[in-house]
């Protein structure tokens, strides 16, 4: 690791208990946000404001055929929330006026099984755009989705897919029962349609989030590892690996009080602040779209309701989004897993 690490007082004062609680933040506790950027301070850095956006990052909805244990987004079969179609229309016309937007990064739940899904891709990709799914696998072979991996490709969306091991034993710890299995055969499905070849257009990356309270190894060594194993063992091949860190909030939090982790992975995250991933941070060129049209300065935010720069707005008030630009990002404590070690963003680690 390097850079600084806050000292220990600061460390005891972010681990409480309770510190990632949803509705601390929308009581307006408003210590997390004075402790991360006091550490920004001490470090001598700026606090965080947005650049110019590039990505407009979408949560289209809650429902998933997974229920992951270390899920932020508290997914699974039974959520019921979803982008509507005058959502998913506003979303493209906001693509349509903001050439400086390069990219829809797709999101959910299991963002495909959103009816207003293939409109977004399609109405994305007609506009220019680059296409991005954040891909669960298994969802490849629920019922009706039987072409959705053709599709991907005919549309030729990115595919960033879930996997965080290339052992059986691992992932359905994690994910659930024989989501190893279906997961590789998502993948084989995949490489036939030729994601994930080499000198391939159609994009395959994994990503791996470690099983428990810890940080993720070097990503350039773990890809490394993933690539030999998931060659020799099942010839697969895919194009990059991102690793990601557990963020303290919603389902992982949840499990982190359950087994009495969470100071001990607050203080881990804290002591190992790394200063050179502040640049690179992701919230500072994305905006953040809930599936009922609310703005966020990132995803995590987003499952905390902490409205974009800390008053509530929508879609529908987005015009010019080159204006968002030295707007201060909304910060508190679960910034310091974006911001440990190598540091983490939806694109794998920062430094």
């Amino acid at each position: 690791m390097r850079g600084s690490a806050p000292d220990g007082s600061l460390a005891a004062k972010l681990a409480r208990p309770k510190l990632e609680n949803a509705e601390e933040h929308r009581k307006g506790d408003r210590v997390t946000l004075l402790e991360f950027s006091e550490t920004l301070e001490a470090a001598g850095l700026a606090s965080l404001r947005r650049a110019r956006p590039r990505t407009l990052q979408l949560n289209v909805g809650l429902r998933c055929d997974l229920a992951c244990h270390h899920c932020h987004v508290e997914a699974g079969p039974t959520r019921t929330e979803a982008i509507d179609a005058a959502t998913a229309r506003r979303v493209l016309e906001v693509l349509e006026c903001n050439p400086s937007l390069t990219t829809l990064d797709l999101t959910g739940g299991a963002p495909e099984l959103s009816d207003q899904f293939r409109s977004l891709v399609e109405g994305a990709r007609a506009r220019g755009r680059k296409v991005i799914d954040r891909c669960n696998l298994t969802v490849l072979f629920e019922p009706g989705q039987e072409d959705t991996a053709s599709f991907l490709a005919s549309q030729q969306v990115r595919v960033v897919a879930s996997l965080p091991c290339y052992t059986a034993e691992n992932v359905d710890a994690q994910r659930g029962r024989d989501v190893f299995r279906r997961s590789i055969a998502a993948l084989r499905l995949l490489n036939e349609l030729g994601y994930g070849q080499p000198k391939s257009q159609l994009a395959l990356d994994l990503v791996y989030n470690p099983q428990g309270p810890e940080l993720p190894p070097v990503q350039s060594e773990l890809e490394e590892r993933y690539r030999k194993e998931l060659d020799d063992l099942f010839g697969i091949s895919f194009h990059r690996l991102l690793t990601i860190t557990n963020m303290p909030i919603k389902r992982f939090a949840h499990s982190l009080e359950r087994d009495g982790h969470t100071e001990a992975y607050m203080s881990l995250l804290v002591n190992h602040f790394n200063p050179e991933t502040v640049s690179k941070l992701m919230c500072r060129e994305t905006i953040s779209v809930g599936w009922d049209g609310q703005l966020y300065d990132c995803d995590f935010n987003q499952m905390l309701s902490l409205p974009m720069g800390g008053r509530e707005r929508t879609i529908w008030e987005l015009d010019a989004t080159d204006a968002l630009e030295g707007e201060a990002i909304e910060v508190a404590a679960h910034c310091f897993g974006c911001t440990a070690g190598s540091g983490s963003s939806c694109d794998g680690s920062l430094a």
